[in-house]
């Protein structure tokens, strides 16, 4: 019998898509779970999906990997989609395709799957990094196929296989979480004239206003690019990334609600709840200001733009995009020092920052006397560059050409 592996949640949709690939297929159906930090128990998901015609099940705990290989490269890039979004749940599904494909290669399958829906991003990124990886797999996205139309098809269509569900009634929200973020689709969401209700919604950020009313103060130290301490502890990525998302939910730090467009052509609204990535972005950003010349700093501004489109569109193992990482890494080498925040009601503030290769130079920019640096030399500097400005001023004035 051919194989299939099936990127597997546990939830409605994949349970039902392992009966529909062995009916439609003929298939053996291989499971697949990837652990990236979504806080839900995984354990139980073997007796699932055996009972739900699964001949076995991986668990694969992905969690490290996805905060020093994916989480981290985006940080050292500053990659922001649309000014707003940090990318948490793009940037996971690179890494669960990668490993679909790699457990394809071992189990000898032909085919991957998912159960991503023909309207969102999701489908883009998972087959993308496929056709990267391995252009020989065949794909089936059961959404694309079958005649199924909505939620309580499936639920009918798993009762009368007497595939186990602990679905009772609809869900408000479709929620995407893991070790970076938690984001918050549908429902009230769906019509942008709507305010978020933040105290049913919000599952991990503490609304600001039920914030603490004293500030609190952290210290993030960087080694080119990457966190590696917190208040002059070193912690390991993940608990790293543990302690700074439960520090900045306490402050309620790090909510996003905004509209996006999505690669598919339609807009979108959401709600992301990213407490500890939106602290590590500021953290990062105030140590670039501090440590990279202008030229640089502001070239890398508009590579970010670039970078954060690549990764919200799948295209993470694209050529373009491992050349845009060997050009941020090497911005990062001068990127090192400790960055001092102030967190108070959802806010951030700057507290102090210090690097030993630190562009600031107190000598050149104090308004006392300088040894340093000559005030009348900007008179030539400005004459200079000025120059095609006056020279165009000096051609409207004697042509009569009308501004």
């Amino acid at each position: 019998m051919k194989k299939v592996v099936l990127a597997y949640s546990g939830g409605l949709d994949t349970s039902v898509i392992i009966p529909w690939l062995k009916e439609n297929y003929g298939y053996e159906v291989i499971a697949m779970a990837a652990d990236v930090g979504q806080g839900e128990e995984l354990e139980p998901l073997h007796e699932k999906a055996i009972n739900s015609g699964a001949s076995k099940l991986y668990i694969e705990d992905l969690r490290e990997e996805f905060i020093t290989d994916y989480v981290y490269p985006c940080l050292k890039a500053g990659a922001v989609y649309e000014g707003k979004y940090l990318l948490g749940t793009s940037f996971a599904r690179p890494l669960i395709a990668k490993r679909l494909v790699e457990i394809a290669k071992k189990e000898g399958a032909e085919a991957i799957a998912h159960g991503a829906t023909g309207k969102g991003n999701d489908q883009v990124r998972f087959e993308l990094t496929v056709k990267a990886l391995n252009p020989n797999l065949k794909i089936i996205a059961p959404w694309r196929e079958w005649d199924l139309k909505s939620r309580e098809d499936c639920i009918e269509y798993a009762q009368k296989r007497g595939i186990p569900l602990s679905v009772t009634k609809e869900k408000i929200y479709s929620r995407d979480r893991n070790l970076f973020h938690l984001s918050h689709e549908g429902g009230d969401l769906e019509n942008p004239g709507n305010e978020p209700k933040y105290n049913e919604l919000l599952q991990i950020i503490t609304p600001p206003e039920l914030a603490p009313d004293k500030p609190t103060y952290m210290e993030i130290e960087f080694a080119e690019g990457i966190p590696v301490k917190i208040d002059g502890k070193d912690l390991a990525p993940i608990e790293l990334m543990d302690y700074v998302n439960q520090v900045a939910a306490a402050n309620g730090v790090g909510i996003c609600d905004m509209v996006e467009n999505r690669l598919v052509g339609m807009k979108s609204r959401g709600v992301y709840e990213t407490p500890g990535g939106t602290l590590l972005y500021f953290a990062h950003r105030e140590l670039e200001l501090l440590t990279l010349d202008r030229q640089t700093f502001h070239y890398k501004e508009l590579l970010a733009q670039k970078y954060s489109e690549m990764v919200y569109d799948g295209v993470w193992f694209h050529p373009l995009k491992e050349a845009l990482d060997a050009f941020v890494n090497s911005t990062q080498k001068t990127v090192t020092g400790k960055i001092k925040l102030k967190l108070y009601k959802g806010n951030i503030m700057p507290a102090g920052a210090f690097s030993p290769y630190s562009l600031y130079n107190e000598e050149f920019v104090t308004f006392g006397e300088s040894a340093v640096y000559d005030q009348k030399d900007a008179t030539g500097f400005i004459n200079l560059f000025g120059l095609t400005m006056k020279v165009r001023a000096l051609m409207v004035e004697k042509s009569g050409l009308k501004k």
